[in-house]
Formats: C-alpha cells, structure tokens, sequence
C-alpha cells in the first residue's frame, strides 16, 4: 500500500469524519470512510483499515453514554446479529473484489435514499414500541451489512426510531450495539485474511483523526444542528457510492 498524497488527502478526512458520526450522530454514517477507501484501495483492504479504527472509536464513545441504552433492544440486535455477521462472512469468502464495490456502493446510495425519503417525509417509520423479534430481524441486517461494509446502521436506526426514542438513548443503543458486533467482525476478519501489516501502518496514521472527530462528536450531540454535518456525509456516500458502482460493474 503506498502511503501517499491521494491516501492522506481523503483517508484522513475520512477518519475524523467517521469519528464525529461515532461520537455523535448515531454512527450511521460511520462508515462514509469505508466507502472512501475502497475508491482507491482494494475493497478488503479498506475493511481491514477500518474495523480496528471502529472498533477504538466504540470504545471512547462507551463512557459518555454509559448505561444510557435501551438494554432489551440492544440485546436483540446482537443477538440477530451474529447469524448477520457469519452470512456476511459466508458472502465474503464466496466472492471477489467488484461484488464488494458494488455492495459497498450500493448501500452508501441506499442510506443516502433512505435518509432523503425520511427526512421529506416520503418514508415514516411507524412506532410501535419495543418488538423482540423486530429487534433480532433488524440485528441480522445490521450484522450482515456491518460486515460487508461498516455500514448496519440503517436497519438498526429503523427498529430503534420505531420506538420513538430520545437522541442519546438512541445514541447510547447504537454505541453498545456496534461495540459488540464490531468485535465479533475481527474474529472471522482474522481468519480471512482481512488484516495485514499495510492495515495496521494505516490505522496508525489514521487514529488520531478518529479520536479527535469521537470528541467533537460527543460535544456536537449536545450542542450542534445535525443538518450540517450529514449535508456534507450524505455528498461523500453519494460521490463514492456513485463511483464504486460503477467501477464494480464495469
């Protein structure tokens, strides 16, 4: 992997991005960094770069929102999701480079749809209140597009705001949520061969972004207009979910 401008031109970026959606805003938007990477990096590669990276950025969120969670629905999407993450596992093993672009693309521009059609009002979630078997569906989505992507906030996001939950409650739900599921991602990672020695020379580079973006994140939760911030998420996912579409298929 070379380290050079066009990495530390959009990967760092990138990084600190991912941060402020961790710290913040649900971390549904976290994964706008893996979609980034994967634009000039090997799909696998940029997985690999990001899961550690992730998986520090759950732990510095944990403290602020400790115990602020709903613990039943977070139980159920992690439960759900380990079955999501051994399908993710399955499909990862099974198939080659451009099926990855293509999903990675694919989900960037269906968050960004699904986020638009929300917030014009074209798509309601109804609340219906807490739902166990809901909660364990929504978990396999999220396990299974967490590990193909980084990117299982959606499905999660649709069964919690179904509940008509608070910002930080909601917050707190997903940071323990993906806490977990992200760790249960390294295992199988490991063994596929995702991690490398060019990924850990990356995550070096890369974490102090992280870590600043997680701090700004948990201060802006409090303080700072969500709009902005996912104005600008929302062009990344679309530009690079646009262009790894294209580069799978073609």
């Amino acid at each position: 992997m070379d380290f050079d401008a066009t990495f530390f031109a959009l990967a760092l970026p990138a990084a600190f991005i991912s941060g402020v959606a961790k710290g913040g805003f649900g971390g549904g938007a976290a994964f706008v960094a893996t979609a980034i990477l994967a634009l000039f990096l090997p799909p696998a590669t940029a997985l690999g770069i990001m899961l550690p990276l992730l998986m520090i950025a759950d732990v510095a969120t944990l403290r602020p929102f400790w115990g602020k969670w709903h613990w039943p629905s977070a139980k159920a999407l992690i439960i759900g999701g380990v079955p999501g993450v051994l399908l993710g596992a399955a499909l990862y093993k099974a198939t080659n480079p451009d099926v990855l672009r293509v999903l990675i693309g694919s989900i960037s521009l269906g968050f960004v749809a699904f986020q638009i059609a929300r917030a014009r009002g074209w798509l309601s979630v109804e609340q219906t209140g807490f739902n166990q078997r809901n909660g364990l569906i929504a978990g396999v989505v999220s396990g299974f597009t967490s590990f193909v992507s980084h990117a299982g906030g959606p499905p999660t996001a649709i069964f919690l705001l179904a509940q008509g939950m608070g910002k930080t409650t909601y917050q707190a739900t997903t940071v323990i949520t993906f806490w977990v599921i992200n760790a249960m991602k390294a295992v199988p990672y490991t063994f596929l061969g995702v991690f490398s020695w060019d990924t850990l020379r990356a995550d070096l580079f890369m974490l102090p972004f992280v870590l600043i973006g997680v701090a700004l994140g948990v201060y802006a939760h409090r303080a700072m207009p969500e709009r902005y911030f996912f104005l600008l998420t929302y062009a990344l996912l679309l530009g690079a979910g646009a262009k790894l579409v294209f580069d799978g298929l073609t």
